[in-house]
């Protein structure tokens, strides 16, 4: 059941939804093989069901970090790999201030990495790298299911308490929230974290969400990025 919890949370759906898509692509990939792909009576009944509510119906286990169309949005933001700018400088120094955390960054996820293109707080290696290997980044959860990842104690959480930074203790509290552009492609994160647990008010995660939003303006070059 744990493993469950995990996987489901890993993109962002409740145990049950995650179980019934994962019956349900099954159940199309049987019919598929019998019946020379004639699925739309089956489909209908999936999307009646909610089942395909969140998109085209696949392997729920799938990840979305390696999805084209989303690593295509990501670079063509040009942000990858460049050096800091003053101005996502300043936005992520205020989310600092404001949650009153050490560490906030942009953070843009590739297939295999997380770049930090903006950050304040950064210490040791980090802080000449500005990157980590894929499984690292906590960041690629929110990329994964798109939502927002509130986290007070890191080591009570199912998805995140056997993590490399969570068992070495440089994150116990994350708050991110999702950069995704107008088509849905989630390209990384406004987060901010600390190395103790903490709670996080209902205003905290305001402040974030709108800082997030003129972060993904900014990035996406004034595109309508509403939720």
């Amino acid at each position: 059941m744990q493993a469950l919890e995990e996987e489901a949370a890993a993109v962002g759906e409740t145990v049950d939804t995650f179980i019934g898509r994962a019956v349900a692509a099954r159940l199309i990939a049987a019919h598929e093989s019998r019946d020379g792909g004639r699925t739309e009576e089956l489909l209908g009944g999936v999307e009646r069901a909610g089942l395909a509510a969140a998109g085209p119906l696949e392997d729920p286990c799938t990840s979305r970090l390696e999805d084209p169309e989303r690593l295509r949005a990501l670079y063509s933001t040009g942000l990858l790999d460049a050096d800091p700018d003053a101005a996502y400088d300043r936005l992520v120094g205020v989310a600092a201030e404001a949650l009153a955390v050490p560490t906030a960054a942009v953070s843009l996820v590739d297939h295999d990495r997380q770049f930090l293109f903006s950050a304040v707080g950064l210490t040791g290696e980090l802080a000449e790298t500005r990157q980590t290997p894929i499984d690292q980044s906590v960041c690629q959860y929110v990329v994964n299911s798109g939502e927002p990842l509130i986290v007070e104690d890191a080591r009570a959480h199912p998805l995140l308490k056997d993590h490399p930074t969570v068992l070495s203790e440089a994150l116990l509290a994350y708050a991110g929230m999702p950069l995704t552009d107008p088509s849905g492609h989630t390209i990384g994160t406004l987060c901010v974290w600390d190395k103790q647990p903490r709670q996080w008010s209902t205003g905290h995660v305001q402040i974030l969400h709108d800082l997030s939003t003129l972060v993904r303006e900014r990035v996406f070059d004034g595109a309508d990025v509403a939720d």
